[in-house]
């Protein structure tokens, strides 16, 4: 039986020097995609990269895909990998690094959003997040994970 191969690829904290990188590969994506209502400051990204929220998954220095999430807000921010590198497992691993900080900063669960009819819509399914409303304006499906059990009951 053979066994797949390990990923040459390496999950890290991200460092200012990356972003350039990060906005090359937000730009990328074919789905939810930037727009001037919805943008994102330079202040916004520093405040989770300086807090130590934000990762990156690089492979021989060249940064593939993003992930930051917010414990203050229980939220997974971002994740986002590079179209030319899909299908390689950073998604999965990038959320397992955001999923693991929540859990370690005492949130017992997070949410996201993200919009329907989207391959993002059928990861977050696929690896355990349930929908559990619409934003507001009805353009993004929010959904929720559970991260921790209630060990109270265990």
């Amino acid at each position: 039986m053979s066994h797949p191969a390990a990923p040459t690829w390496t999950i890290r904290p991200a460092r200012p020097e990356d972003l350039g990188r990060v906005s090359d590969i937000r730009g990328a994506v074919t789905e939810n995609r930037l727009t001037e209502a919805n943008p994102v400051s330079t202040d916004e990204v520093m405040r989770y990269l300086t807090r130590g929220h934000f990762w990156v998954a690089e492979e021989d220095g060249r940064v593939l895909g993003f992930s930051a999430a917010n414990p203050d807000e229980r939220l997974v921010w971002a994740l986002f990998v590079d179209p030319d590198h899909e299908g390689r497992g950073l998604g999965r691993a990038l959320m397992a690094r955001a999923e693991a900080m929540l859990r370690e900063a005492g949130c017992a669960a997070a949410h996201l959003t993200t919009q329907p009819g989207t391959r993002a819509e059928r990861f977050y399914r696929r690896n355990g997040w349930e929908v559990t409303g619409h934003t507001p304006s009805g353009s993004q499906l929010i959904f929720m994970k559970t991260l921790q059990q209630d060990r109270a009951g265990a």
